[in-house]
């Protein structure tokens, strides 16, 4: 099946969340320890461990309200049970849709890629593209992030480091000409995948959701159901910041799917849970280091498994 060589072992996936299994572990083993005799006192604490986790405050209260109404139907009765239906909790709230990159019924498969400057966008895409190319794709990039400096030669400097095809224009170039200029190619040379960079920023907020969506429309001249998907590179270690950037994103050009980065730099990898809870966008895949093989097909189970397990 496509990227289920992506899933790195247990242990690997352990490490790169290390630090929010530190966060959660030292804020709910002592709860889960002391909650033999339950109060508001061990609630607040749980709360606590939830929220600095970066849950956020909704996913939060959510967990506490099952909680407290567990413990009063007598269904939670020691610190095993209550570990055990916290757990129970992170997966319900992560069910979501398949997880896995809708591929067009014929190729090319073009994704659209979107996120703020020092996101991780571009290392993301190099990834995908990696990764893609391992699953025996062919696959060509566009540079359209045509505004920020360095942007069109480092993705250049990637494409050569991965193998792999790259369209581009001059700096200040307009994205979409690249764009259409790449579909165009993708087509001509029976390209599988086509993964399109875009800006991170421009001028004004509102100038970077126009650019968006006139790629998009620019796209769709030539591949009529492209983009097939829009995926938006978020950083975990921003928390709660992310998710705003993801509602106004998602305002202007529908994003189907999310990657988060860096998570194995943050402790605040409960950021997955709040993404889940607050936007209904589901997380595909997820950076859990600095390799190229270091991107993962997300599977909330996996996760929350990593997260727990000792």
């Amino acid at each position: 099946m496509f990227f289920k060589k992506l899933f790195a072992p247990v242990e690997k996936l352990k490490n790169g969340l290390q630090k929010t299994r530190n966060r959660l572990s030292s804020g709910l083993r002592g709860v889960f320890q002391l909650f033999n005799k339950i109060d508001e006192d061990a609630l607040e604490q749980l709360e606590e461990a939830l929220i600095s986790a970066d849950v956020g405050v909704e996913a939060a209260a959510e967990i506490l309200e099952h909680t407290r109404q567990a413990h009063k139907e007598g269904n939670i009765e020691d610190g095993q049970s209550l570990e055990a239906f916290v757990e129970a909790e992170f997966k319900a709230l992560m069910n979501q849709q398949e997880s896995r990159v809708v591929l067009a019924d014929e190729p090319p498969t073009v994704i659209l890629v979107a996120g703020v400057n020092g996101s991780g966008k571009t290392t993301s895409i190099a990834k995908l593209a990696y990764h893609f190319k391992q699953d025996g794709k062919k696959v060509l990039l566009a540079a359209s992030d045509t505004f920020r400096a360095a942007a069109v030669e480092q993705l250049g400097i990637w494409s050569e480091r991965i193998g792999v095809d790259i369209v581009k224009h001059q700096m200040g170039s307009d994205p979409a000409a690249v764009a259409y200029d790449a579909a165009e190619a993708a087509v001509a040379r029976g390209i599988d995948v086509l993964i399109v960079d875009t800006a991170g920023r421009l001028h004004t907020q509102r100038n970077l959701m126009q650019e968006l969506e006139k790629i998009k429309r620019v796209l769709q001249r030539k591949i009529p159901d492209a983009p097939h998907e829009v995926l938006l590179v978020l950083d975990a270690t921003t928390g709660q910041n992310a998710i705003s950037q993801a509602r106004l994103f998602n305002e202007a050009v529908s994003v189907s799917g999310i990657v988060l980065a860096k998570l194995d730099g943050t402790a605040k990898g409960g950021i997955v849970v709040a993404i889940r809870k607050q936007l209904n966008i589901p997380v595909k895949f997820i950076g859990i280091g600095e390799q190229m093989d270091d991107l993962e097909t997300f599977d909330p189970e996996r996760f929350v498994d990593a997260l727990f397990g000792e």
